[in-house]
């Protein structure tokens, strides 16, 4: 299967963000996955005075977690998808949180940053080039500034490449499948088979200039499927 990128990807966002937090509600975990991603970025005093990016932020379940881990941070969150974007602005959101309508490939060419912090969830497997977007987020981050990526990477064993594609065949296609979105939920299939393991992307971190790179586990039937890698931006980053 060819997989969606770019424009394809993001329209085909853009129709499923009907029906997108009804479908990942489905997902055991879900929520409190990407909470506790978010809580590994162990930003200090509730994020006091720290300027965080929440990079590909959907229809807003990342940037929630983002705001409950670091209540008293400014929080800027960006996607490319217009649809889930007007899906997260529906939502009741404090001052402190703003959202743009930007591809992680744009995000340099704005003037935004410098930040403290990066969290990015499902994001890495879904752009053309992962390298240049590390390296972009890099540049964004203060010198040691912490990033931490939510993402489907497999932990390298075929059993978990099994329960992967039975949970994708037997659950997610289908349901995707009724509202309309079969094409982008064989792309989430097969995206997280094609996308590095997560010893992979973890060297890909270390690749990129990333100081401390590492890959947590996450609870549940998730465990070997999805991780949180987390690393430190080197003194070079700006």
């Amino acid at each position: 299967m060819t997989l969606l990128r770019d424009r394809d990807l993001a329209h085909a966002f853009d129709h499923a963000s009907r029906t997108y937090d009804r479908l990942t509600g489905l997902n055991p975990g879900y929520r409190a996955g990407l909470l506790r991603s978010a809580r590994r970025l162990r930003l200090p005093g509730d994020g006091a005075g720290l300027h965080l990016l929440d990079l590909g932020c959907g229809t807003g379940a990342s940037t929630r977690a983002l705001l409950r881990a670091a209540p008293r941070a400014r929080i800027t969150a960006v996607d490319a998808s217009a649809g889930m974007l007007r899906r997260a602005l529906a939502k009741p959101w404090p001052d402190s949180v703003r959202f743009l309508h930007l591809s992680a490939e744009e995000l340099t060419t704005v003037g935004e940053g410098p930040f403290d912090a990066v969290f990015a969830a499902y994001l890495f497997r879904n752009v053309s080039d992962p390298d240049a977007v590390l390296a972009s987020v890099r540049t964004l981050l203060r010198a040691g500034g912490r990033l931490a990526v939510h993402e489907y990477s497999l932990g390298g064993s075929p059993a978990h490449r099994a329960l992967w594609t039975a949970v994708c065949q037997g659950v997610i296609i289908p349901a995707g499948t009724l509202t309309g979105d079969r094409a982008l939920y064989r792309h989430l299939w097969h995206s997280v088979l094609d996308f590095d393991t997560a010893a992979a992307f973890t060297g890909r971190l270390t690749r990129a200039g990333f100081t401390g790179a590492r890959a947590l586990p996450l609870a549940g039937w998730q465990t070997g499927i999805t991780h949180t890698f987390v690393a430190t931006a080197g003194e070079a980053a700006r």
